[in-house]
């Protein structure tokens, strides 16, 4: 018998080095390291200092959480934040799920337009969030050139003050949101109802149960899992949601429309507050950081099953 041939140790270790999945794994962790891991690192370094942006030096100290957690308009950006937030979702998710059963029923059918209809809805979230906030600033216009106002006063409604009311403003920023946010909704549902079985939605056609009754009883019961991780990423997009306010309101009148991350634009950048902005920026951080353990849970779940 051929004896069995024998390598150093050295080469030996680099055979199992370049076996393995570590050189490829490395250049990506280098990129994270420097793009990611370092910035969340020094967001969370500087929360805890008074630093600013007109002064180099600073101290560590825990005033900034201290200031943020007793000045009274934080709680109240948290709340106009929480309002935004869930009735963007609320509605995104309603409409989302709306337009997909139309859409899925309409190619089920053969009816012309599904695709000019999907095609239309998709429009909405490729649009940057910029674009997306001056176009709506356009359509919210309180003079003759605003299309909305333009619209009602034909019918013999007064114009209405969009931009200029507080409670006016936050209810159109949300708006405008839910038309940007509907078609990422209904492109997952979409894809969810693709993947239902169709016998057991024919089933329960032929037991009686009418079209609200299968969507209801049926198709949203097997649609959970999507819905679910639906739920959680339009949820962890909406926290972030910055350009589109920031262009349509710039979170006026007054702080109305100021949600999280635009708080934390103007503390960084207009009051020149870089520790209390760190502070805010981690408030968020941590928010994001929940939801993703919430949504890799689940897909742990569902990759179990």
């Amino acid at each position: 018998m051929r004896e069995k041939e024998s390598y150093p140790i050295g080469t030996r270790l680099n055979q199992m080095f370049f076996q393995s999945a570590l050189p490829w794994l490395m250049p990506i962790g280098l990129v994270l390291l420097f793009v990611y891991f370092y910035p969340v690192f020094e967001i969370v370094r500087l929360s805890f200092t008074d630093a600013t942006l007109i002064d180099d030096n600073h101290i560590y100290t825990l005033d900034s959480y201290r200031n943020l957690l007793s000045n009274p308009n934080f709680f109240q950006m948290l709340m106009t934040t929480c309002i935004f937030v869930f009735f963007s979702i609320l509605f995104q998710m309603l409409l989302g799920f709306i337009v997909a059963i139309v859409i899925d029923q309409g190619q089920k059918r053969g009816l012309k337009g599904t695709v000019i209809t999907r095609t239309a809805v998709l429009t909405a979230w490729a649009i940057p969030g910029v674009v997306i906030g001056v176009i709506w600033k356009i359509l919210y216009n309180e003079t003759d050139a605003g299309i909305i106002n333009y619209l009602l006063n034909t019918v013999g409604i007064e114009t209405i003050p969009f931009l200029s009311d507080p409670q006016m403003a936050l209810f159109a920023v949300i708006f405008a949101n839910i038309w940007r946010g509907t078609a990422f909704s209904m492109i997952l549902i979409y894809a969810g109802l693709k993947t239902l079985p169709t016998d057991v939605i024919e089933a329960a056609k032929i037991d009686g149960a009418n079209a609200f009754q299968r969507a209801i009883k049926v198709i949203l019961p097997m649609l959970a899992p999507m819905l679910l991780i639906n739920l959680v990423i339009i949820s962890i997009d909406t926290f972030n949601t910055f350009d589109m306010v920031m262009a349509l309101t710039g979170g006026g009148p007054g702080q109305s429309t100021e949600v999280i991350s635009l708080s934390i634009y103007s503390t960084i950048f207009n009051q020149f507050n870089l520790g209390q902005g760190a502070a805010t920026s981690v408030i968020l951080l941590g928010i994001n950081v929940l939801m993703t353990i919430v949504y890799i849970l689940f897909l742990g779940k569902g990759g179990n099953k």
